[in-house]
């Protein structure tokens, strides 16, 4: 953002490219607006564990144990069913989360803002084919947004590719065989400007994993990440995390894989092997990233509502924080 603005000026564009995506999102995926709880039962099983080690904010209430969202993965596959969606249609909650031990820098802070979307599909839908095209669909709207917000306001500068590029993390490995997984990001992203890495989850030949993900949510074979350079901060910055959700096979495999067995004690995953619950797409959208992206900021205390620790509001002093 070339432009110096006042922070009211500022809000009120915040609003209106959140206004803007959502427009976008629920016309091309075809999905309806929800309200979401910020917390859940911890023995429903519906917690996103993220990649595992994540600790989350709870309190007790007669006796139980309640716990702040990380993320609404596995809620939303529950609400699908329980408010009857039907195939190809789906919804969207503006979901916000804390996560107390993220390390913070210009686009992590403790308090999460994201678009968590889901939607219902068939079973024979379950293939790289539609993971594509609908990670194709949410750029369109990414970079739809980015245009009409030009369009309003001249002195925007970002300029995103028409198309994006996709790969496996089997095929980053041997692209970057000396490099780490960030390392690899970095790279493929600088290269191709949005980039859709694949198949996170899963040991890759050399042993490691290109990333943590939990077990119960995405199919690691049909996940993956979507990857943007922002110019503004010379680095990527990921703008989804995403997948095609666990069917009855893939569960059970993922959950013996990651010593998680236990899991399948809790309601949701009986449901789901049960078949009680539709297949599914789905992931989160990160609010202040996108915000991010299209006006060109450099960190996300310039276009989000958190709090942060006296030490590290001095290291920030000279952006303009909210």
């Amino acid at each position: 953002m070339k432009k110096e603005i006042s922070l009211l000026e500022k809000i009120k564009m915040i609003d209106e490219v959140k206004k803007t995506f959502e427009k976008q999102i629920e016309k091309r995926l075809s999905l309806t607006k929800v309200g979401s709880p910020l917390f859940v039962r911890k023995d429903s099983g519906l917690q996103d564990d993220l990649s595992g080690s994540e600790k989350a904010v709870g309190f007790a209430r007669e006796g139980e144990t309640f716990e702040v969202v990380h993320s609404l993965a596995k809620w939303k596959r529950y609400a699908l069913g329980k408010y009857g969606f039907s195939p190809y249609t789906g919804l969207y909650t503006d979901m916000k989360a804390i996560r107390k031990e993220e390390e913070l820098d210009e686009v992590h802070s403790m308090y999460v803002e994201q678009w968590d979307w889901e939607k219902v599909i068939l079973k024979s839908d379950r293939t790289t084919d539609y993971l594509k095209e609908t990670v194709r669909s949410i750029y369109k709207a990414l970079r739809q947004t980015c245009i009409i917000m030009k369009k309003k306001y001249a002195f925007l500068s970002t300029e995103l590719p028409k198309s994006v590029h996709f790969i496996t993390s089997g095929d980053l490995l041997d692209m970057y065989p000396d490099k780490c997984a960030k390392e690899r990001e970095r790279l493929i992203t600088k290269k191709y400007g949005a980039v859709f890495i694949m198949q996170i989850g899963d040991k890759l030949k050399d042993g490691t994993v290109h990333d943590l993900r939990s077990p119960d949510y995405d199919d690691w074979s049909l996940d993956g990440d979507l990857l943007i350079w922002d110019k503004a901060i010379d680095r990527e910055i990921e703008i989804t995390s995403m997948g095609i959700r666990v069917d009855e096979e893939s569960l059970v495999s993922q959950l013996k894989k990651a010593g998680a067995m236990e899991r399948m004690e809790y309601p949701f995953h009986k449901m789901l092997i049960d078949k009680k619950l539709p297949y599914t797409i789905g992931g989160g959208i990160g609010q202040s990233r996108v915000l991010m992206l299209i006006l060109g900021v450099k960190h996300i205390c310039e276009v989000q509502q958190s709090s942060y620790t006296k030490k590290y509001e001095k290291m920030i002093k000279d952006y303009q924080i909210l």
